[in-house]
């Protein structure tokens, strides 16, 4: 998923955003207020997570423009304040969620996933598709009880699609969520990655269908006779 830092502490952002790269998010980092409140007018992110006290422009003011132009991104709080009144404005101005400084990483992370799978409608960490589980909790994906290695960037890209199951995610939406701006992408990157998936999921209830000129969808099981305009096509 798409994720939007804003944190002016550099060494605690480069932990978080290393730790999130590595389970296959992409991140992009911003120290101070109004340098994100710009990317945030242009970009959209699946997840902000956000520190309250940030130069020129502070995190509650920032998450209260956010939400009175009707952004609704899920945003984590982070702060060293652990007073009542700072977590009940938090909340009051649309935070989602609120973390004190210092955290332990794993909460930090449950955190950030249930928000995500909120973001996608969704209760569970777990979608069940006939045999196949996808776990993003434990980062897994069974076939029968049996594990598929799924690297970190295939596995985002399952998520993505397996959260809209049925249904065309474009090429754009994809792009935004696996790479952040830092991110080398190439051209055909969503295509190779495309490809990858199809592999590791050929014995898989799942097929990935290439929508011409659109994007792609995940069906499960036989897809509907006479569907227009899809087509399975190896990436």
């Amino acid at each position: 998923m798409r994720i939007l830092l804003v944190e002016d502490n550099a060494d605690l952002a480069d932990a978080i955003v290393r730790r999130m790269r590595r389970d296959g998010h992409a991140v992009d980092w911003q120290s101070d207020g109004i340098a994100a409140a710009s990317v945030l007018r242009y970009q959209a992110f699946d997840l902000i997570v956000l520190d309250i006290g940030l130069p020129r422009l502070n995190g509650l003011s920032l998450l209260a423009g956010l939400r009175e132009r009707g952004d609704t991104t899920p945003v984590l709080m982070l702060t060293a304040r652990d007073g009542i009144e700072d977590r009940v404005k938090a909340l009051d101005v649309g935070a989602d969620d609120y973390l004190g400084k210092p955290f332990d990483f794993r909460e930090f992370e449950a955190r950030c996933r249930v928000l995500l799978r909120r973001n996608q409608g969704r209760a569970a960490g777990v979608i069940q598709v006939g045999s196949l589980a996808f776990d993003s909790a434990a980062h897994r994906v069974t076939l029968d009880g049996e594990p598929i290695e799924v690297p970190n960037r295939e596995f985002r890209l399952l998520e993505i699609l397996i959260g809209k199951l049925g249904q065309v995610v474009s090429k754009d939406e994809i792009g935004n969520g696996l790479f952040g701006f830092d991110d080398e992408a190439g051209p055909n990157a969503i295509e190779l990655y495309v490809g990858r998936l199809r592999k590791r999921l050929a014995a898989a209830p799942l097929r990935i269908l290439t929508v011409r000129g659109v994007g792609y969808m995940l069906e499960a099981a036989a897809p509907a006779a006479g569907q227009a305009g899809a087509e399975p096509l190896d990436a």
